[in-house]
């Protein structure tokens, strides 16, 4: 049965919102006492990625390099971060977490996790299944964008 337009339309409209919340909600039970959202973001991409120039890390962010060199400088400065020589391009310096880095990184990542973890359990059984259904949905979507 086909939905009509303006109701279609509006559901599109209310998912989106529905997600925008969820991830906000994520962001603030995860949120760093000392770090911005972008610099938890290069933190994630270190652990996740390994060593990356400051060019990678800005391109990951969706950021021009200048900007990204202010927030490294940030980290390093903090303590999360550290230049080391680039293994095969001298001229170039890759960027990798330092324990303290790592330790904040993994703490806000299972902030995260808890909070969505706890939220979850609250559902019933069937609305969980409907929720772990829906995500694969909206991985499909998302690795099917053609950006």
């Amino acid at each position: 049965m086909a939905m009509p337009r303006k109701n279609f339309d509006t559901a599109v409209t209310d998912f989106g919102h529905a997600i925008g919340l969820l991830v906000r909600r994520v962001r603030a039970a995860a949120a760093s006492d000392e770090l911005s959202w972008t610099e938890m973001g290069v933190l994630k991409r270190l652990a996740n990625g390994g060593p990356a120039t400051t060019a990678e890390l800005a391109r990951a962010q969706g950021m021009r390099p200048q900007s990204m060199r202010t927030i490294v400088a940030s980290l390093e400065e903090l303590g999360m971060v550290r230049r080391r020589p680039h293994a095969t391009d001298g001229r170039q310096v890759n960027l990798e977490l330092t324990a303290k880095g790592a330790a904040e990184q993994k703490k806000v990542g299972e902030a995260r996790q808890t909070w969505l973890a706890q939220a979850i359990a609250k559902l019933s059984e069937e609305e969980r299944g409907a929720l772990f259904a829906a995500g694969g949905i909206v991985r499909r979507l998302v690795e099917s964008d053609p950006q």
